[in-house]
């Protein structure tokens, strides 16, 4: 068996949510998982249809993108996740998708407003959206510019408190603690897109969230008295 066939599984299987919840379309879309002890990342191939997807055609590379064991091309935004792998330390998952609502708002170059406590359930500010990425930088290599473009707007925001962005023009990053609860952050960005463009058709001067439903919200999950759900594992 495989040294990395664990992780290789955990991928595979992160992947695999992505279609279950209407997050991808054909081949659109990647989730990565990493093993810190190994210095390696598995991550789904570049242009595999997931309903043929397998366990085997994972990809895993090490942190300077080196392939270290697979057949196939890994995923094209390769690059980005690994960017984000060295700079993030506490992350374990990252997904990558082009869900409507969330790429939407990314082609819009806008970042999507907190209007309500679902929102605030999972941040406490707007999900936060790239700059465009200079026409130079487009040329040269595109997917590390992606993620360093990442890197500029978390310079004064928390990774762990807001694992989500937008990138300009391009879609949705997500991460996590997991490469589950990256997913689950993609589903639920998604969720918080579609919630604010429906909000802004009915009414498009609805205000900020108030900060006292903001704080309360996103403690009762998140702080630490947090009381929301069973066990530390609940999202």
């Amino acid at each position: 068996m495989s040294d990395y066939q664990e992780l290789k599984e955990l991928a595979w299987k992160s992947n695999l949510e992505l279609p279950k919840h209407g997050l991808v379309k054909f081949t659109f879309g990647n989730v990565s998982a990493i093993d810190r002890s190994k210095g390696v990342i598995a991550i789904k191939p570049s242009g595999v249809p997931y309903e043929k997807l397998t366990v085997d055609d994972m990809v895993v590379v090490d942190l300077q993108n080196n392939i270290v064991q697979g057949k196939l091309r890994p995923s094209s935004d390769t690059k980005t996740h690994l960017e984000l792998y060295r700079n993030f330390k506490e992350i374990g998952g990252v997904c990558h998708t082009h869900s409507t609502f969330a790429t939407a708002w990314a082609q819009a170059i806008k970042p999507i407003p907190i209007f309500g406590t679902t929102h605030a359930d999972h941040l406490t500010d707007n999900v936060p959206c790239t700059p465009e990425l200079a026409d130079v930088l487009v040329g040269g290599d595109y997917e590390q510019e992606i993620g360093r473009l990442i890197l500029q707007v978390f310079e004064f925001l928390s990774y762990q408190d807001a694992e989500m962005v937008l990138v300009a023009s391009h879609g949705p990053f997500t991460w996590g603690s997991t490469a589950e609860k990256a997913v689950y952050n993609s589903v639920i960005l998604e969720e918080l897109a579609k919630m604010a463009m429906l909000t802004l058709s009915i009414n498009p001067e609805t205000p900020r969230l108030k900060n006292a439903l903001i704080n309360k919200h996103y403690q009762r999950k998140h702080g630490r008295n947090a009381y929301y759900g069973q066990n530390s594992h609940v999202y």
